[in-house]
């Protein structure tokens, strides 16, 4: 079985002064955390925030690039970087862990078809539109007022230029109008790479039933997100209740200004346990949403995604990558057989992939 996470936050943790090559009491990746929770390849993800204009975004997304292949320079005994499936499987041969790199946000690119010809020969390999807000690209789920009611006329440039690149089109955090307009638009299969199903919990993140459906005819994957708010709207209401993530806000913005300050360091760590102290829905609830988006999909259109290293807080029992095996027992405890686990633990996205790339 060949196990691939398509969607972690870890090279911003990479600036934050996180050794890969050890393992992390707090962080949810590493290297070590990757080989025990059986993972063979993940995607590394550029996330730049929807603050930063296109100038700032694309220096930032340049400095997150450099800090991945400086981590994989000083670990090539552990892990190496893959630009296809068929190089992941060389390298699971050869005992290394694949790291394959995406890019958070279309910020970077600004309004330029070179820029994401250049950041395509850099090595990534899927593009997420946009993230918190509307960018050049497309509209956020996250926006109230929506700029370009879909894709804009730079954006339907965009989608077409990286079907005949091959690069993988990300509808995670785009809105409803704009992934239509992705569907109508692109001449390849997309996926959505960390994301949940709508019907299990009603936030604008995740994808409709309609929307897994179309996503599945056009032959996509939905790769099912980790994030406790995403899984299970109660949770969601405790969270909100909490008032953490409002009082976490300015001692994690410290942090990663200074990740070297003691002080603001152990701030952030105390908000982190009480976020992992709240009563978080369990693992289970992971494959509740696989099973959902199994029954609307088919088997051969659902993967993981887990956002871990982007999220704030786990599942109970899904505390980081180490734990990953529990998705694939509890499918295994409720009837999958073993070739449909295979499919959902990576065979899915990389056959996706393949496709994109080989039909370019």
């Amino acid at each position: 079985m060949f196990v691939l996470d398509s969607h972690c936050d870890t090279p911003s943790q990479i600036l934050r002064l996180r050794d890969l090559s050890v393992d992390n009491p707090r962080g949810h990746v590493d290297f070590p955390k990757l080989r025990r929770g059986g993972v063979d390849a993940s995607f590394f993800a550029l996330y730049t925030p929807s603050t930063l204009g296109p100038d700032a975004a694309c220096r930032k997304a340049l400095e997150l690039l450099g800090a991945v292949y400086d981590v994989l320079d000083a670990n090539r005994d552990t892990a190496a970087l893959a630009l296809t499936p068929s190089q992941a499987l060389e390298n699971k041969g050869k005992g290394l862990i694949s790291v394959f790199v995406g890019m958070e946000n279309g910020t970077p690119i600004g309004n330029s078809l070179p820029l994401l010809r250049m950041f395509y020969r850099m090595g990534v390999r899927y593009l997420t539109l946009t993230h918190s807000a509307d960018n050049a690209i497309c509209d956020s789920c996250a926006s109230k007022v929506k700029t370009w009611h879909g894709l804009s006329p730079f954006g339907r440039e965009v989608v077409a230029e990286m079907n005949r690149l091959g690069m993988i089109i990300d509808v995670s955090h785009i809105s409803d109008e704009s992934f239509y307009d992705v569907l109508d638009c692109s001449s390849r299969p997309v996926v959505a790479t960390h994301s949940c199903c709508r019907a299990l919990a009603g936030h604008p993140r995740n994808m409709t039933d309609d929307m897994i459906r179309a996503l599945a005819a056009k032959g996509g994957v939905i790769q099912i997100n980790f994030f406790p708010v995403f899984l299970d709207s109660g949770f969601a209401e405790i969270l909100g209740q909490s008032g953490l993530m409002e009082k976490g806000a300015p001692a994690e913005e410290a942090f990663i200004k200074d990740p070297s300050d003691p002080g603001k360091r152990a701030a952030w760590y105390h908000i982190q346990d009480e976020l992992q102290s709240l009563p978080r829905p369990s693992y289970r609830r992971i494959v509740d949403h696989i099973d959902h988006a199994v029954s609307i999909a088919g088997i051969d259109h659902v993967g993981i995604g887990s956002d871990f290293d982007g999220i704030e807080v786990t599942p109970e029992g899904m505390e980081d990558v180490s734990c990953m095996g529990k998705v694939f027992a509890e499918m295994k405890r409720r009837g999958y057989s073993d070739s449909d686990i295979e499919k959902v633990a990576g065979g899915n996205f990389l056959r996706v992939m393949d496709e994109i790339i080989v039909n370019q």
